[in-house]
């Protein structure tokens, strides 16, 4: 089987999370213990590939660090996206150093979907989920036996309940990369960007065949409350070990650092606590409270809390950034 390389681009600037992503990449962000990004990874080993190509921008030196840090066994190749002119442009930005088949995952998606076999068969296919309002997405058409017939880019009338998850693999890169080059070399854009889908829509109309290949389960982490979503689905999923702790009930699933302190707190279900969390007299479900933060005498649901933050006082959701500060009823900053 000839060498597959997967691209990841992950140079997103994330505005629907900021405050968060002022001081971190959207795939960074940890969600059930993990940032975005080691998810992503994972399954690209599932897969059997040990080649990615990291399409960085905003932040990427620290997309560097993480990977280099967390993934010494993979082939790791880095390349900066100076202009933001869509998915498609960000793709070409890797074909120089892509010569077999490719595989393609979008940096805020997470997908389950048992596509091995079908890969180690050199079968190309596009990751697809119905959904009630395809207005939102790029979808597709299939024929009777499940092949594409038609991919288009969020289209405001109804063709198809079928959107594609962000998920990829084509095993004509160089058919992909030529339609490519004709897209930006004559400035055909949809939307003002150059589309991926269009790309696709292009080697479909050459002849290419394309599979509409079902996923299990597809998740969204572009947004607060989608990644609140994907927190619970992975919290779920994986049932992490929680030790009991010392006047704290804990109503898994959740997890929990082992660095993270904790007193008088009731904490769960769904909520993830990251390294060298201190947090007192807090009520917290549902939310992410990510390194170093301290949080105390709160009640707190829905909520993401910024790394170094510090939140004490009487709120009940709040979407709080890095080393921000937010103090009630004369609440005065400290560990306990």
């Amino acid at each position: 089987m000839k060498e597959i390389t997967c691209i990841l681009p992950v140079a997103g600037i994330g505005k629907r999370l900021q405050p968060h992503t002022f001081t971190i990449p959207k795939v960074l962000l940890p969600v059930a213990g993990k940032p975005i990004l080691g998810y992503l990874i994972e399954y690209v080993k599932k897969l059997g590939i040990n080649r990615i190509i990291f399409i960085t921008g905003h932040l990427g030196s620290k997309i560097v660090e993480y990977v280099q840090e967390n993934y010494k066994e993979m082939e790791s190749i880095f390349v900066k996206q100076e202009e933001f002119l869509g998915l498609g442009y960000a793709i070409f930005l890797a074909a120089e150093y892509v010569k077999g088949p490719v595989f393609i995952n979008l940096g805020d998606t997470l997908i389950e979907a048992d596509a091995r076999d079908l890969i180690e068969d050199g079968v190309s296919w596009i990751a697809l989920k119905e959904v009630d309002d395809p207005r939102r997405f790029g979808v597709a058409i299939t024929d009777g036996t499940g092949i594409i017939t038609k991919v288009i880019e969020k289209p405001q009338e109804f063709i198809s309940r079928q959107a594609l998850c962000g998920a990829y693999f084509l095993g004509n890169s160089e058919l992909l990369f030529v339609c490519l080059k004709k897209l930006i070399s004559e400035g055909k854009k949809t939307r003002n960007e150059f589309q991926l889908t269009d790309a696709i829509e292009m080697m479909i109309e050459k002849g290419e065949k394309i599979i509409g290949f079902p996923a299990k389960v597809w998740l969204d982490c572009g947004k607060v409350e989608t990644l609140l979503e994907t927190n619970r689905y992975l919290l779920a999923t994986n049932r992490p070990f929680v030790p009991s702790i010392p006047t704290v009930v804990i109503n898994e699933p959740v997890f929990i650092d082992p660095s993270a302190q904790l007193r008088n707190c009731v904490v769960g279900p769904f909520v993830s606590i990251g390294k060298n969390v201190c947090m007192s007299n807090v009520i917290v479900q549902n939310s992410i409270i990510n390194d170093n933060a301290n949080v105390k005498n709160i009640v707190l649901t829905d909520s993401v809390i910024g790394y170094s933050a510090f939140l004490a006082g009487n709120l009940q959701k709040i979407n709080l950034g890095d080393a921000s500060q937010v103090s009630l009823m004369g609440e005065e900053e400290s560990i306990f």
